[in-house]
């Protein structure tokens, strides 16, 4: 990255190695060492990124010694001591969490989608991402009271007030910040591949055609196969020589 232009970059989406994850793919950087690992990464991904970009970062806490480690929440903090604006989070639901027992915990069912900008002024084609309105609305809006019909205000005095018939007509609507995926990937040879629906989602979020992605960990590369197949320009990053070669 330190070849890379300045604010030339308008995506990136990556999802590095966990915290001790992946050694015998990638070495795994310890938990107490990854937020000085990442900065000297993310320092340049901060100066690379166009005034406009997003970057999209895929992580999860680990437990350690029986309890959870803070190295996510601290890396959050030391990004923005570095420049970042943490503009949203998005949690990935895992529909289709494998099972398994732990002494102190259930299965692990979410995942962080942390999305930082480096201004305020930011690309988001929310128009471009939006979902199905559900089946539920053609027996809701079908019984409809008049009190459906007129807003109602929240009891709370927080002036946010529902109106039932505001959904009349709706075929698709704006998703929420909670996305229920399942971690279905076809990339069966890589020990940590995306799925193709989560760096679909935030390149169509918040980029445009001919628009330059980049993922800084490519892995198996879909993040890559993606972008590319959406008329955007792909750039990644891959330690693996080998995960390279194969998108040639």
């Amino acid at each position: 990255m330190r070849t890379f232009p300045d604010n030339t970059i308008d995506l990136i989406v990556t999802s590095p190695p966990y915290a001790d994850a992946r050694k015998h793919t990638y070495g795994g950087i310890p938990a107490d060492k990854y937020v000085s690992w990442f900065t000297e990464r993310s320092e340049e991904m901060l100066r690379i990124l166009a005034p406009h970009g997003s970057f999209v970062l895929n992580i999860k806490e680990k437990a350690v010694n029986g309890e959870r480690h803070t190295y996510v929440l601290q890396l959050i903090l030391a990004l923005k001591e570095q420049g970042w604006r943490w503009t949203e989070e998005y949690i990935w639901h895992k529909t289709t969490a494998a099972p398994g027992k732990w002494k102190y915990r259930f299965r692990d069912s979410w995942e962080r989608l942390l999305h930082f900008t480096k201004t305020p002024d930011v690309r988001m084609n929310q128009e471009a991402v939006k979902v199905p309105v559900g089946d539920w609305t053609a027996k809701r809006l079908a019984n409809m009271s008049a009190n459906d019909r007129e807003r109602q205000e929240s009891g709370t005095g927080s002036n946010i007030g529902r109106k039932i018939a505001a959904w009349e007509d709706r075929k698709t609507v704006f998703p929420s910040n909670v996305l229920h995926k399942p971690p279905i990937c076809h990339n069966t040879g890589h020990s940590a591949a995306f799925p193709e629906w989560l760096p679909e989602f935030f390149i169509k979020l918040f980029t445009n055609e001919g628009d330059i992605v980049l993922d800084p960990f490519l892995g198996s590369g879909t993040t890559y196969r993606v972008a590319n197949r959406l008329l955007r320009v792909p750039v990644g990053i891959e330690i693996d020589e080998s995960a390279a070669m194969a998108l040639q």
